[in-house]
C-alpha cells in the first residue's frame, strides 16, 4: 500500500504545485545556523555552498508544512568524507532529520526513530556516494509514514504510526523547523522545492 501511494506521488499524479525555496542568487529566506564551529556559508554559481566546518547549515525562516508534504533539492560533496545532506524536516509536532552520507560517508538514514539514530534503525542502509557528483533528493512525509528516494530510487520508507519520532541530541536541533546541514564536509545545494500533499493522495 505504501510502495502504491509513493509510485503515484513519484509519477507526479498528485500534489499541488512546487514552490521554490531557493532563487539561485540569495539567501532569502534562509538564515545561517548558529552551529559551534560551522563553517562559511554563501550562494555561488546557482548554489548554496555549506563550507567546511564541525557542523555548517541553513535554516528555514518561514512558515512551513508540518506534514502532507514533498520536499525535493540537489546536492553535491565537494570536500570531505561525512554527510552533506542531512535535512532537518517537520514530522506533525516532532521533527526529523534525513542523514546522507553520514558515518563515515556511507550511511543514509533517519535520525531517529524510537530513539535509535540512523546507523541504529532499519532505515539504516549504505550508498556509495561520489565526490563532486550531483545527485537528486525527494522526501515524502505524512501522518502515517517518511519515504525518501535518491535519483528516484527508493532508500527509506518507514511507518511512523505509533513511533517516537524526534531529532539526535545536540545542536541539529537549531535547524528545526527546516534546515541542512553538513558535517566536516563542503557541500553545495541547489534546486531547493516543495508542494503540499492533498489529503486524499495520503
Amino acid at each position: 500500500m505504501l510502495i502504491a501511494l509513493a509510485s503515484a506521488a513519484a509519477q507526479g499524479q498528485s500534489g499541488g504545485d512546487w514552490v521554490s525555496l531557493f532563487d539561485g542568487k540569495t539567501l532569502e529566506g534562509w538564515k545561517e545556523t548558529d552551529f559551534s564551529d560551522h563553517g562559511t556559508v554563501r550562494v555561488d554559481g546557482g548554489s548554496i555552498i555549506l563550507g567546511r566546518g564541525y557542523l555548517t547549515g541553513i535554516t528555514w525562516k518561514g512558515d512551513f508544512p508540518k506534514s502532507g508534504y514533498e520536499i525535493r533539492f540537489e546536492a553535491v560533496r565537494m570536500e570531505g568524507s561525512d554527510f552533506f545532506a542531512g535535512i532537518t524536516f517537520p514530522v506533525g509536532d516532532s521533527h526529523c532529520t534525513w542523514i546522507n552520507g553520514g558515518w563515515g560517508g556511507t550511511i543514509v538514514g533517519l535520525s531517529n526513530l524510537d530513539g535509535y539514530d540512523a546507523s541504529e534503525n532499519e532505515t539504516s542502509t549504505p550508498f556509495d556516494f561520489v565526490k563532486g557528483r550531483w545527485y537528486s533528493f525527494r522526501l515524502l512525509v505524512t501522518t502515517e509514514y517518511i519515504q525518501a528516494w535518491i535519483d528516484n530510487s527508493m532508500v527509506v520508507n518507514a511507518d511512523i504510526r505509533g513511533r517516537r519520532v524526534d531529532l539526535r541530541f545536540g545542536e541539529i536541533d537549531l535547524n528545526k523547523p527546516l534546515g541542512f546541514a553538513a558535517y566536516s564536509t563542503t557541500a553545495g545545494l541547489r534546486k531547493i522545492e516543495y508542494r503540499t500533499i492533498p489529503a486524499s493522495s495520503k
